[in-house]
């Protein structure tokens, strides 16, 4: 009896502090708190975008390698023959640059891969397959000194083989925009054809000029995309 005088006195009192504590401090961890859940979130969104990023890291990286063991990148070259190569880094197209005599400036610009066309692969005249070609746009500019008209001829560069398409002015006193459109190449006189081929081929613009380009950009294609994921890279890398 005396034992549970004492306990009911006890019993009361842990009871009475059990329910001052839990009014005071209903929710101890504040887990239904505004600022507990956006926190929460936050840190689950830095969590979720950090494994993201990583993983396009992980895909880029592994991208970079792959194309490094089936290609390694050579050293641009600065001359062709008697041209000048400008290659700038980060840029789709080359420039050529050479003069012809004494006063002709030749300037050629180079475009990427810009299309190409199925062909068919035979071994002895037998089918084996199908391929493509790709197909190069050359913008060739022809001067004669500082203020003169200009002469330009638009080109296709297959891989081993160049083609007029077009020829045209450009007048000194015009605007840039305003040119002296011929007919189109193929519809001109086969002799004439032939002596605006010759012309060209006088100037180093050939056959030889074409697999030159071909090859260049082979490596430039190559090469661009390898450095335009390295720049992907570092963006993301970077805090």
């Amino acid at each position: 009896m005396a034992m549970a005088r004492l306990i009911r006195p006890l019993r009361r009192a842990l009871i009475s502090s059990s329910k001052s504590v839990s009014q005071k401090n209903p929710n101890p961890l504040n887990l239904q708190s505004p600022i507990f859940i956006v926190t929460t979130r936050s840190y689950i969104s830095e969590m979720r975008k950090a494994a993201f990023e990583g993983n396009i890291l992980r895909l880029i990286r592994r991208e970079i390698q792959y194309k490094l063991d089936l290609f390694t990148p050579k050293q641009p070259v600065l001359e062709y023959d008697s041209f000048i190569v400008d290659d700038r880094p980060g840029e789709q197209f080359i420039t050529l640059k050479k003069k012809f005599g004494e006063k002709e400036e030749i300037k050629i610009e180079v475009t990427m891969f810009d299309g190409s066309i199925p062909v068919e692969k035979s071994d002895k005249g037998i089918p084996i397959g199908s391929d493509v070609e790709f197909h190069i746009t050359l913008i060739v500019n022809i001067s004669k000194g500082e203020g003169s008209d200009v002469l330009e001829f638009v080109c296709s560069a297959w891989p081993d083989s160049i083609e007029i398409v077009n020829v045209l002015v450009r007048w000194k006193d015009k605007k840039p925009d305003q040119l002296c459109m011929g007919p189109e190449f193929k519809d001109l006189d086969d002799e004439l054809q032939e002596s605006l081929f010759n012309f060209l081929e006088t100037r180093g613009i050939d056959d030889d000029l074409a697999i030159f380009v071909h090859e260049y950009m082979k490596n430039k294609d190559k090469t661009e995309f390898i450095r335009w994921m390295g720049t992907v890279r570092s963006f993301i890398e970077k805090k």
